[in-house]
C-alpha cells in the first residue's frame, strides 16, 4: 500500500484529490479545506464518483479506515492512491493546528 506523510500531501496538495472517509460529525468537527467526503460505509455505493485518473489521496481520523478505503479502491481499478500517514490528526498536529484536534 502506498502512502504519503501530511507534509508532503501539503507540499504537492494540487496534485490530489484529498478524500475524507470520516463519517459526517467528524467532517463537521473539521477537515481540510477542499477535500471531499466519502464515508468508509458509503465508499462501496460512491467509489464509482471518483476519478481513476487523478491521484487519490485517502484520510480518516488516524489512519484505519482509511488503509481500508485504499485496499478497496485498489480492487477497484485505482491505481494512484495514497493512505494518508496518522490522518486528520497528523494533518492537524503537522500542518494546519486550526483543524480541530478530538
Amino acid at each position: 500500500m502506498q502512502t504519503i506523510t501530511v507534509q508532503k500531501l501539503h507540499e504537492q496538495f494540487s496534485d490530489f484529490l484529498v478524500v475524507d472517509v470520516r463519517e459526517q460529525w467528524e467532517w463537521d468537527n473539521g477537515h481540510i479545506d477542499g477535500s471531499v467526503l466519502f464515508p468508509l460505509k458509503d465508499l462501496q455505493n460512491k467509489f464509482s464518483e471518483l476519478d481513476k485518473n487523478r491521484q487519490l489521496a485517502v484520510i480518516c481520523h488516524h489512519g484505519g479506515r482509511s488503509a481500508k478505503a485504499v485496499a478497496f479502491l485498489l480492487q477497484q481499478g485505482f491505481d494512484a492512491v495514497y493512505n494518508v500517514v496518522g490522518g486528520i490528526d497528523a494533518w492537524s498536529k503537522g500542518v494546519d493546528p486550526s483543524v480541530p484536534l478530538y
